[in-house]
């Protein structure tokens, strides 16, 4: 009952409630503004609550967090320019959903998977959070490679009809996550002698050029066709609707919360995973994926939002951020005198409670939040072409600009929408190439780390996939995808079932 009482602290305080209405509000249209991504909302919003009482402080983090990883999905909806890194996922679909005048069900749909993931994820970390911790304290540096090459195999399932090009994209996208300063040696890599370069490019900047800026040039050859009227009558879906697509979003929740509880992994991740798996395993969508399926809403924006309980799993049970967001967290609680760890479970449980409470009731106002305003959202799509893409390349280059105060970032930017553009005047798809700089960094640091465990002993490495339970299964899943990118994998599955 005790417990109890925590949890329900943040419901029955009217204070406590505007405040996470308040942050929850902020997050959701700050997280819409490409380049203003959570991250930034958090680390700038938290700062004003350093000289606050913790549980006041604890609700604004809470309504931040929340709004800030749902808020994303509606540029990247009615732009096609994601708000937010885990948003990339949600505009294959939701972008050609809103060219088809169904913006307001994109949202809608996009809104309540959300919730619906949001719920799942927040009920793991509060049934399952020493269990999943314990889980994911056991992934070696080979496991993390290997999961990062479970993610590039999706190239197949994002690279529409041909697998060469999704290959190539993937590629571009891993070697442009190695230019700048190794991690390992501090030495210059692709850098060509610029000073500028040793530092990377910046994620952030690749990401609008490629689906922003990229976007209004190709929107340039159709600059005389009308805008598409935008249907906003039936934005909240039906029950049917949702039962229908509920094994999808438990689905996508688990995976969301299997990713974010990896320390390191994230939201982009779990999203980009979560499309993958229900572009191979949905065999009748609403409509082709790439093209305005439901379901390639519903499972990036299902998975996005579990990932939060996911995430804090490593976060309050191990002291490991589980994405950029958790680790300004963790700083913003060593500051109000909290050390987020397995002792934070035994010394103060209450404080566990509270903030899933907190948690739960910022998911729950995302619900009305993110279902108003998307009528005065939607005319975004209708505006006149001659002026919405002036408008999309404004926000485009402040939101870059914004993530470092850099003139870099926006040169960069500008580069990589005329690059974006030609790779898609000639079939490409954009979301291998983000895939590829998402995973890169990741692959990367787990491989030489796990040659660096065993002395540089190629045989050991190889040995270490198999010695393992959990390298082995993650071995067995790889091949498996691996297969189900050809067309023989499904022949062969058909034949065997035939034959029992």
């Amino acid at each position: 009952m005790e417990q109890l009482g925590y949890f329900l602290m943040s419901f029955t305080s009217v204070k406590m409630i505007l405040l996470i209405t308040a942050g929850t509000f902020a997050g959701i249209y700050i997280g819409a503004i490409p380049g203003l991504s959570v991250t930034m909302a958090v680390s700038v919003l938290i700062s004003f609550t350093f000289a606050w009482e913790l549980d006041d402080a604890l609700c604004l983090m809470a309504g931040i967090y929340c709004g800030g990883v749902y808020g994303g999905s509606r540029s990247a909806i009615l732009l096609n320019i994601p708000g937010a890194p885990a948003a990339v996922a949600t505009s294959f679909d939701g972008y050609p959903l809103a060219k088809l005048g169904e913006a307001g069900v994109a949202i809608g749909l996009s809104t309540t998977a959300s919730v619906i993931g949001g719920y799942i994820g927040i009920l793991a970390l509060a049934t399952c959070a020493p269990i999943i911790s314990e889980y994911a304290l056991k992934f070696a540096s080979r496991d993390y490679f290997l999961l990062a090459i479970m993610g590039l195999l999706l190239v197949g399932s994002l690279a529409s009809e041909s697998l060469s090009k999704g290959i190539f994209a993937g590629a571009l996208g891993v070697w442009l996550s190695m230019i700048g300063m190794d991690t390992f040696t501090a030495q210059g890599r692709f850098t060509f002698g610029s000073i500028g370069l040793m530092s990377g490019i910046h994620f952030v900047a690749i990401m609008i050029g490629l689906f922003g800026v990229s976007e209004a040039l190709v929107q340039i050859h159709d600059i005389h066709i009308q805008p598409v009227k935008q249907d906003v009558k039936n934005i909240v879906p039906s029950w049917s609707r949702l039962f229908k697509h509920l094994p999808l979003i438990i689905k996508s929740s688990l995976i969301g919360i299997g990713i974010g509880a990896l320390p390191g992994a994230g939201g982009d991740i779990a999203a980009l995973m979560a499309y993958g798996s229900a572009r191979r395993s949905i065999k009748n969508p609403t409509r082709p994926f790439g093209e305005g399926a439901y379901e390639g809403v519903i499972a990036p924006e299902t998975a996005n939002n579990a990932c939060i309980g996911g995430d804090n799993i490593p976060m309050l049970t191990l002291g490991i951020p589980g994405d950029a967001v958790t680790a300004i967290l963790i700083g913003a609680l060593y500051i109000h005198g909290l050390k987020p760890g397995p002792m934070l479970m035994i010394d103060t449980p209450h404080l566990f409670w509270f903030w899933v409470g907190a948690l739960t009731l910022a998911n729950t106002a995302v619900l009305p939040l993110g279902l108003t305003g998307i009528r005065v959202f939607a005319k975004c799509v209708e505006i006149r072409k001659g002026l919405l893409l002036p408008i999309i390349i404004i926000i485009s280059t402040v939101g870059t600009y914004a993530i470092q105060n850099s003139l870099y970032d926006v040169y960069w930017m500008l580069g990589f929408g005329i690059l974006g553009y030609i790779l898609k005047m000639y079939g490409f798809q954009m979301g291998p190439v983000i895939l590829g700089v998402i995973l890169g960094p990741i692959m990367e640091d787990g491989f030489r780390r796990a040659m660096q465990d065993v002395q540089d002993s190629v045989p050991m490495f190889f040995w270490g996939f198999v010695s393992s339970p959990l390298s082995l299964a993650l071995v067995v899943i790889t091949i498996a995808m691996l297969g189900g990118q050809y067309n023989w994998w499904g022949k062969i599955r058909k034949a065997f079932t035939k034959t029992l």
